[in-house]
């Protein structure tokens, strides 16, 4: 290879990979909420999992991308190995994908695909058709780089040397398989790998090796790359979870052990018949094309891909009964170990914000319930005078600013992502909401002081105190449930709900701190026990103001999605 023919194909691999990566970005962002759903849906049964990783690798044009994924939906809890089991035989076929298109050659097309989507991304004001624009400019951009590929090494196909290494090494299929993995384990891509052999066979290297004897030497090449892609998730479930490697297990065991059978298969058909009808019947069904000097030529770019798709179809429904002995096998020799069930955000995630966003506010959903129980237990301890309930409320709130802590700054990461403009105020909100929750611990965690107060000082409320704070905490106790079951729910009759509690609490609030000081000046209450409960009145009031914010927060959602008038919205602000 001349240096001019390695320029030429370094850039060309280059913009063949950022154009995939632009168009993958423009899909996820577009399609990021349908991916969500899709993840969502997915139950124990295989058949559907294979199904939602074949779509979900469609979209991300990568099977590492969504094998990565997985691992990290594994890491979080997201998905149990089962499934992730499932998603991963179908991501080797929604990877195929990729090479389809790249088999029908619309390389002339490019610039206008180049051009029509430059100028939406450009000059489009709605985010949306920006993106739209980018898949589009991403399309045209990954043919230009298989183009830029092709006619760099086109002088190949003239090179008699080239071709005598292919016809006589080329069909070793340990060195195909050995090329092939690492090929892919190098630039962690399978498509672009796969691309690069298209571009060659594009470029018309293989033109002089008749028959089936093209096919022969790239199905090799093709089974390497599928084992080469394992790298990545190898990779990526360092430092995770016991689950998470497994999972990582499960996709280098699917693609080693289809490229073990598919070749023993293979070596076997060949030493037994002249003509292997496997590539015969590729072959056949991938037809001609004409080349750029006219000649009619078999379609190798084709065979490629229609091997590429059968290949990983036929392991599929190979590894189908199989899959779950290995999952159960895995789960006997690396047992899960106890671990804590902490934040569960993962930077992997990150690669699809839907997916994140939707970890994101699940996990501060948790925060949610954390700080409820924490306003319960602080309660409850300063009303029956027990300190031991005052060690749970620290230890939880210790838990409670790790957690707003992580999802702060997790949320911070994934501001920086392409998001959709809906998907952009969610996260706004879960970054104000997740600061009222921690505030809700620390008004419990005050609550808890002043019990440890009210028990080392023996201070004993009088029964008129009594039962007003009973009151009040039972009013804050609701409300508090009420935004739990918000935050799960997004019910607007509930963030209504909650506004008007707020509004009893503040008045009730200020009607005992009127009798409370009015009992003080009588001489009914004890002045150090006075001061205990003005502090415990003003905890209780301000959490109720922190609930108030998580409601108002979900109405300015409604507000921007338009499910809800300025009017109603404004109203609630001034009342509030």
């Amino acid at each position: 290879m001349t240096l001019e023919m390695l320029v030429g194909l370094f850039g060309g691999l280059g913009l063949f990979i950022f154009g995939m990566h632009m168009m993958s970005e423009g899909l996820k962002t577009v399609a990021g909420t349908k991916m969500k759903k899709l993840l969502e849906v997915l139950t124990n049964n295989k058949v559907k999992a294979i199904l939602v990783g074949t779509a979900v690798t469609m979209i991300v044009q990568s099977s590492s991308t969504t094998t990565v994924m997985v691992v990290g939906f594994v890491n979080a809890s997201l998905m149990t190995l089962t499934q992730a089991a499932g998603v991963i035989l179908g991501a080797n076929i929604g990877t195929t994908v990729t090479a389809q298109l790249i088999a029908f050659n619309v390389t002339e097309l490019a610039p206008v695909f180049i051009g029509f989507g430059a100028l939406i991304t450009l000059f489009s004001t709605r985010k949306r058709n920006r993106d739209l624009g980018s898949i589009v400019l991403g399309f045209g951009i990954l043919f230009f780089g298989i183009a830029a590929m092709s006619t760099a090494m086109e002088p190949l196909r003239e090179s008699e040397d080239f071709i005598y290494l292919l016809s006589t090494y080329g069909t070793n299929p340990l060195l195909g398989v050995l090329i092939g993995t690492l090929i892919t384990g190098i630039i962690q891509s399978s498509s672009a790998s796969i691309g690069l052999l298209q571009a060659l066979a594009l470029s018309g290297v293989f033109a002089s090796i008749g028959g089936t004897g093209a096919i022969q030497i790239c199905i090799p090449i093709l089974i390497g790359t599928n084992i080469g892609t394992c790298v990545t998730a190898l990779i990526s479930c360092i430092g995770t979870s016991t689950a998470a490697k497994k999972a990582a297990f499960i996709h280098f065991f699917v693609n080693v052990f289809g490229a073990v059978w598919v070749m023993l298969f293979l070596v076997g058909v060949d030493s037994v018949m002249t003509v292997n009808p496997v590539y015969e019947f590729i072959v056949n069904i991938s037809g001609t094309f004409i080349s750029s000097s006219g000649e009619v030529v078999p379609n190798v770019a084709r065979q490629i891909a229609m091997a590429h798709t059968i290949f990983n179809v036929a392991n599929t429904i190979v590894l189908f009964p199989l899959i779950g002995y290995f999952v159960t096998f895995l789960d006997r020799v690396y047992p899960e170990k106890a671990e804590e069930y902490g934040l569960q955000l993962d930077d992997r995630l990150l690669n699809n914000p839907s997916i994140a966003l939707g970890q994101v506010v699940r996990e501060t959903n948790r925060l949610a319930d954390m700080s409820f129980k924490n306003f319960r237990v602080a309660c409850e301890s300063i009303m029956d005078g027990n300190e031991k309930l005052v060690e749970e409320v620290v230890k939880r709130e210790e838990r409670i600013d790790e957690f707003q802590q992580g999802i702060f700054e997790y949320s911070v990461k994934l501001s920086n992502e392409n998001m959709s403009e809906e998907e952009n105020d969610r996260l706004a909100f879960v970054l104000k909401g997740s600061h009222d929750l921690e505030r809700i611990g620390d008004h419990a965690m005050n609550i808890g002081e002043l019990a440890e107060m009210r028990a080392s000082n023996k201070i004993v409320f009088s029964d008129i105190a009594n039962h007003d704070v009973l009151n009040l905490i039972s009013l804050a106790t609701n409300t508090l449930g009420d935004m739990v079951e918000l935050m799960e729910s997004d019910e607007t009759a509930l963030c209504y709900q909650i506004l008007d509690k707020e509004e009893e609490i503040d008045e009730l609030t200020d009607r005992l701190r009127d009798e409370h000081i009015r009992r003080l000046n009588e001489g009914i209450c004890n002045p150090y026990a006075g001061v205990i409960f003005l502090d415990l009145l003003t905890n209780l009031e301000r959490v109720g103001d922190h609930a108030s914010n998580i409601a108002l927060g979900i109405l300015g959602l409604k507000l921007h999605q338009g499910l809800i008038n300025r009017s109603e919205f404004d109203n609630e602000t001034i009342a509030e």
